[in-house]
């Protein structure tokens, strides 16, 4: 069997997406393959969410720092209606998570060298004082978050004292 000419081939964009969720999370590719497909039929019906065919290709989630990074397929012009209906996944597998399309690529190379894998957040656990006891934190970025007994609990910089750091009043 012959392959399409070039001409009448489908044509593709690739969205590449952050995802961040609570540290110690767990978050598969198939869960969110799963979202991404009920996000589009949800927002764009069943025929718009078959046309813009969203799959994931590429998935990495570090659950200790509860950030990740996925590479998503779309239809050539569904673009703009896939990014909306990836805003729209606001949990996965009941763990809230915050998704961000960083940008849109027409090949798989240029997405992962532009937008992919410059993720340089570092996180590290600190003791810090929180609602007048001592607590684990995991802090990334300029945010906080604080474990409690079963859940974190996210926080800015007064809301904790950090006993690490040497704070000039002058």
């Amino acid at each position: 069997m012959k392959h399409l000419p070039k001409h009448l081939r489908p044509r593709w964009r690739y969205l590449a997406v952050e995802l961040e969720c609570w540290p110690d999370s767990s978050i598969d590719r198939r869960a969110f393959q799963r979202e991404c497909w009920y996000a589009g039929q949800n927002l764009l019906g069943d025929p718009g969410g078959a046309r813009a065919d969203l799959s994931v290709l590429q998935f990495d989630f570090d659950s200790t720092a509860g950030v990740g990074e996925a590479l998503v397929k779309v239809r050539h012009g569904w673009s703009d209606e896939a990014r909306a209906a990836i805003a729209c996944i606001d949990a996965i597998d009941g763990e809230p998570v915050g998704v961000r399309v960083s940008g849109i690529s027409g090949t798989i190379r240029a997405a992962e060298e532009k937008y992919l894998g410059r993720r340089g957040q570092d996180s590290e656990e600190r003791h810090v004082v929180f609602g007048n006891e001592e607590r684990v934190a995991v802090v990334r970025d300029g945010s906080v978050d604080v474990r409690l007994d079963a859940a974190f609990a996210g926080t800015t910089d007064l809301d904790y004292d950090d006993s690490d750091y040497d704070y000039d009043l002058a």
